[in-house]
């Protein structure tokens, strides 16, 4: 039984997608969708020995070592032509780590069609970037889990680029669209946070021009998505 986190970037996956999650830990999510059989392919691959072996000996105890493959690697490095992977997992990372991780192949030209993200902070540089690299954003969830606000993003490939307003980038087109009770929560926490930042950002002795007209514009479009 899936957490729920790794249970809504599952519901996610597209049935017979072939996987790579990237930063697997102990790949508890390919063996979910592996013994589900929403899939029956996926690349288990994470940058560090200790996660991978944990991942190893779960993929054996699973009894799934002919369908999940584990890799040890950095980001989509891991990954060869003949695995044909169409879709990329990646959770629990910050954005600007997720997105130069998807920037070294596609600085080769190498792109997969589907990508489901989780970033723990960063969610504009993520749709920024996919935006920017023709992505167009599918589905998008905000849930709340032990206290921890958490934004997922599935995108696919397309030909037409998708063009984001600069609140759709903050926000999400679709969790602006939705306004549930998380995402108002997450905004009017943010929205404290950055009146005590500009706060005390007017304080400082060396006043910080740029940061300064960047958190009032922020403070201004936090306030007119809560009010409108």
């Amino acid at each position: 039984m899936l957490e729920q986190r790794l249970a809504e970037i599952a519901d996610m996956v597209d049935e017979k997608a072939r996987i790579a999650d990237i930063g697997t830990d102990h790949a508890y999510l390919p063996i979910a969708l592996v013994k589900n059989k929403k899939i029956n392919f996926a690349i288990a691959s994470d940058v560090a020995s200790g996660p991978l072996n944990n991942a190893i000996s779960d993929i054996k105890v699973a009894g799934l070592e002919r369908q999940i493959i584990p890799r040890l690697g950095s980001g989509l490095e891991t990954l060869k032509p003949e695995d044909a992977i169409d879709t990329i997992v990646i959770a629990g990372m910050g954005g600007k780590l997720m997105v130069d991780l998807l920037d070294k192949p596609a600085q080769n030209n190498t792109y997969y069609e589907t990508l489901i993200l989780e970033p723990n902070v960063g969610e504009p540089i993520v749709r920024y970037w996919l935006m920017a690299n023709s992505y167009a954003i599918q589905a998008e969830k905000i849930i709340e889990v032990s206290g921890h606000i958490y934004e997922l993003i599935k995108a696919k490939r397309v030909d037409q680029p998708q063009k984001l307003t600069n609140k759709e980038i903050q926000f999400g087109p679709f969790l602006l669209k939705e306004k549930n009770s998380v995402f108002l929560k997450k905004w009017q926490r943010q929205l404290e946070f950055q009146k005590k930042l500009l706060n005390n950002l007017q304080k400082a002795k060396k006043v910080n021009n740029e940061k300064l007209e960047e958190t009032t514009r922020l403070i201004s479009m936090i306030e007119e998505v809560l009010n409108d």
